[in-house]
């Protein structure tokens, strides 16, 4: 998903125009920046996580949501709309209109080019305050890679995180606060990369 344009406004009067909006829009430090479309490979690898995460959790104590649910990193005033999220129990929303979520357990990201710098940096950062979020993933779209970041201590250590990669389509990965195994062959089925 691309970043595009930014104009700066409060929280309050970001929320009131989001809440109106055709297109979304992340909130940043004052600064809306528009949510541009995603490509077919983004698109399709989504549905496929959400599709076999549905499956899996049905009738467990997890939710599993995609893109148009915002979540709001409470410690920094972020507002952004993660590709999957993945709730335990109870969902905990900022207020009434309970269209922003505030305590995502898993939140996977799927990379785009012209966000993947933020989504492994700051944007990863921002995450790190929220409590009881537990698990990130990244997932490639030009080639069959997923990232799992994984919490080793508390919300207030530094540094707790550990972090594997899994490279290969037959192979698959745990989210282990669920826990679940995602065969990468699930996540990537009708995406077709180029030869090497």
């Amino acid at each position: 998903m691309s970043l595009a344009s930014s104009v700066r406004m409060t929280p309050e009067a970001y929320l009131a125009s989001e809440r109106q909006a055709v297109v979304r829009h992340e909130y940043r430090d004052g600064e809306i920046i528009e949510m541009v479309g995603s490509s077919w490979e983004h698109t399709t690898i989504v549905l496929n996580l959400v599709t076999f995460l549905k499956q899996r959790l049905k009738g467990s104590r997890f939710s599993v949501v995609a893109l148009d649910m915002r979540v709001k990193v409470p410690a920094t005033g972020l507002y952004t709309y993660p590709d999957v999220i993945i709730v335990e129990g109870e969902r905990q929303f900022e207020d009434a209109s309970v269209d922003t979520l505030l305590n995502p357990k898993v939140i996977i990201e799927v990379l785009s080019p012209s966000t993947e710098r933020y989504d492994r940096g700051d944007k990863f950062e921002h995450y790190q305050s929220i409590d009881g979020f537990l698990e990130y993933v990244l997932i490639a779209q030009r080639e069959p890679a997923v990232e799992r970041f994984g919490r080793s201590g508390a919300v207030a250590d530094s540094g707790g995180w550990t972090h594997e990669v899994y490279r290969f389509p037959e192979t698959s990965f745990e989210l282990r606060s669920i826990p679940c195994h995602i065969p990468l062959d699930v996540i990537y089925d009708d995406i077709h990369f180029p030869p090497i």
